[in-house]
């Protein structure tokens, strides 16, 4: 599954820049996160309850910055495991604006899940990963603007 979309935030964009790589500071904003642990600069491990329908599983996801060119661009790589199901992603994001800001954020993840949680439905999934992305965004957005 493809996800991708373009966020305005009123902050400036060293600001946004340092929270959105910062995994325990956007991980605050991530629906059904438990923990982080942080094993070195690039890599760090996140556990994460997710629902999707009738279905809900715990995720341990390691979690790797592929490449990191500050202000403007990030790419990450996921893969973790839950009982009976698996996910792989690769996220980007690319900042824009004037340094002092607005950012803008043009952002994509390519998501392949497997297992059980994949058995729902791409429609029911894509649902989900939408809410999941709008409380996570609504989130960033009142931390930095406020």
């Amino acid at each position: 599954m493809l996800f991708s979309g373009t966020v305005q935030i009123d902050a400036p964009r060293d600001k946004t820049w340092a929270f959105l790589i910062d995994p325990d500071k956007v991980s605050s904003c991530g629906p059904g996160v438990e923990s982080v642990e942080i094993i070195d600069a690039a890599n760090f491990k996140v556990r994460a309850k997710v629902g999707v329908g009738f279905i809900s599983a715990k995720f341990v996801v390691n979690m790797t910055f592929a490449e990191l060119t500050a202000p403007d661009k990030a790419v990450i790589k996921a893969s973790g495991q839950a009982p009976g199901s698996a996910v792989d992603a690769v996220g980007s994001m690319l900042l824009s604006g004037p340094p002092e800001g607005p950012t803008t954020m043009d952002w994509s993840a390519e998501v392949d899940i497997s297992g059980s949680l994949a058995g729902v439905g791409a429609r029911l999934m894509e649902g989900t990963a939408n809410k999941i992305v709008g409380q996570t965004f609504d989130c960033i957005k009142a931390k930095l603007e406020g």
